[in-house]
């Protein structure tokens, strides 16, 4: 544990093997697959070798505990610094419906698109980059692409965009770059950093002139894109009427409501991050529990000759109801912030629940997690934090990725 500030402290937990209820499958909206536990229906479908069991990837959750009115809490730099964000769990127990002062941040998520067959080249003409990069916060990702098999691309609102190709597409295109993290001693996956806000970027530099050459002449690349834009300026032009001669296609999040009954709930302190017995469960003791929340996994521990139980940790406690609201989509971190902001709101005038939780899952494919860290799928794709919000406004942050991503 590291002391970063009086009222902020960091935990690295050891990395764990235990088979993450988070992890994500490759179609970024599905929920989650039902990892390590089964309902009754899923039974036949758990016999698997033990070799399987044994290579269960690790994972790694970073910790930390601070307040959300503290001036030097990092809980807003955090939720800017993850850009892809594919889902979005609110927990709240002792409460059945959606309370008002939430209603407005849960139901203005905003829409977003999806361009298909669109080419690359298209994000880092002049036109484009004047109107959305240098304006806002313009998010792209690549759809139906799988990072460890595919050429992949992605738009970070910081104007930074992120191209990672297979060796042949790299040759070709001509590009610096530099090889992935993942692709061993022999290099055979590369990533290219092109920055469209940088100066060296202007109209008519050589930068800009190979860089467009490459992506439309030399290697065209296209892809099927997600896109959103947020700008809070009174600008007309939206990403719909800019890519109206492509095929696009309009969304909005999906929202669903579940009021769970009778509902088994670990007990926690908010200065206890690593728990006491008899007292609190810890951090990891909460993040394993929610998954099972949100797969809906029995709690029952009822004995079994041939299925893995699982029960909620101790000390808990029985709540009468919990509200469990879940928005899937491309959802931007903006969004999590106003949410986040309307949570302390809420916890304002006394209530019943002593703590809620904000899930956020990262798409398993994209390629980064946080900031501009390279991320890979490898066996599971895990990119996602949670928040622990008291009612005294202070809060836990878990984030967890996979073992060899870079640490959060």
């Amino acid at each position: 544990m590291r002391i970063a500030c009086p009222a902020h402290l960091r935990l690295l937990l050891a990395p764990f093997s235990v088979p993450s209820l988070y992890r994500r499958a490759r179609d970024a909206q599905a929920p989650p697959p039902h990892c390590g536990y089964a309902t009754g229906e899923e039974k036949e479908s758990m016999f698997v070798p033990l070799r399987w069991l044994r290579e269960t990837p690790r994972h790694l959750l970073v910790c930390e505990r601070s307040h959300l009115r503290h001036e030097r809490s990092r809980h807003a730099a955090h939720v800017r610094s993850h850009a892809f964000n594919c889902r979005v769990s609110l927990f709240i127990p002792e409460c059945g419906i959606v309370p008002e002062i939430l209603k407005n941040a849960i139901g203005d998520f905003g829409e977003y698109y999806l361009v298909k067959k669109l080419p690359l080249h298209e994000l880092v003409t002049e036109e484009f980059i004047n109107t959305f990069v240098k304006k806002g916060s313009c998010y792209a990702l690549t759809y139906n692409t799988r990072i460890d098999q595919d050429n992949t691309a992605a738009l970070l609102p910081t104007g930074k965009l992120i191209i990672s190709v297979d060796k042949d597409t790299y040759e070709e295109l001509g590009l610096q770059g530099h090889p992935s993290l993942y692709s061993g001693k022999k290099p055979m996956r590369y990533v290219i950093t092109v920055n469209l806000t940088d100066s060296a970027f202007d109209l008519d530099s050589k930068k800009r002139s190979r860089v467009i050459w490459a992506l439309k002449e030399k290697k065209p690349l296209e892809f099927d894109f997600l896109l959103a834009w947020h700008y809070t300026g009174s600008e007309e032009l939206s990403l719909k009427s800019y890519f109206s001669q492509n095929e696009i296609h309009t969304y909005q999040p999906k929202i669903t409501f579940k009021t769970l009954r009778n509902v088994q709930c670990p007990l926690l302190e908010n200065n206890k991050l690593q728990g006491e017995p008899e007292a609190a469960c810890s951090t990891q003791e909460l993040f394993e529990w929610l998954g099972a929340i949100f797969t809906n996994v029995g709690l029952e521990n009822t004995s079994s000759s041939f299925l893995s139980t699982y029960s909620c940790p101790q000390p808990s406690t029985l709540v009468d109801q919990a509200l469990l609201c879940t928005i899937t989509g491309f959802i931007l971190p903006e969004k999590i912030t106003h949410l986040l902001e309307q949570i302390c709101c809420y916890f304002q005038e006394p209530k019943l629940a002593q703590w809620a939780t904000l899930t956020v899952h990262g798409f398993a494919d994209t390629p980064i997690s946080w900031r501009e860290s390279e991320h890979s799928f490898l066996k599971g794709g895990e990119n996602l934090y949670n928040f622990v919000i008291f009612r005294s406004l202070d809060y836990w942050l878990q984030m967890a990725v996979g073992a060899y991503d870079d640490c959060p």
